[in-house]
């Protein structure tokens, strides 16, 4: 392979490596959804950071398992069950709470006027 073909082959890799870094924000939450970073997941847990701006969604709850959050940022979250019972949560910055698994799905939104970060350790 000549050179150029080589410095062409290299930036082209740079580029879509580049590309899917910066790309992996934009995909992870569409407008109006929370934005979910997973930060470790092995066999005995999963980590993950969820960001609410206002107004923002999460349509993929974890229920069936149990959980450990600690609100990083708190504010107010509702959640709206699959039954359509809604339940208001305030989240205080430095809450530490211990989630049991549900029988029953629901979406979280950021019904407040500021961001919520939370961080959630969700057993397996």
């Amino acid at each position: 392979m000549s050179t150029s073909a080589r410095f062409l082959s290299g930036l082209a890799t740079g580029a879509i490596l580049l590309a899917g870094i910066i790309g992996i924000p934009a995909m992870a939450a569409e407008k109006g959804e929370a934005k979910v970073t997973t930060l470790l997941d092995n066999d005995k847990v999963t980590v993950r950071e969820v960001h609410f701006q206002p107004g923002d969604e999460n349509k993929t709850v974890a229920t069936s398992a149990y959980r450990v959050l600690r609100a990083l940022k708190g504010g107010t979250v509702t959640r709206t069950y699959a039954d359509g019972k809604t339940e208001k949560l305030l989240y205080k910055t430095g809450d530490v709470k211990f989630l049991e698994p549900l029988k029953i799905g629901y979406t979280a939104k950021n019904t407040g006027k500021s961001d919520v970060l939370l961080y959630v350790v969700q057993l397996k």
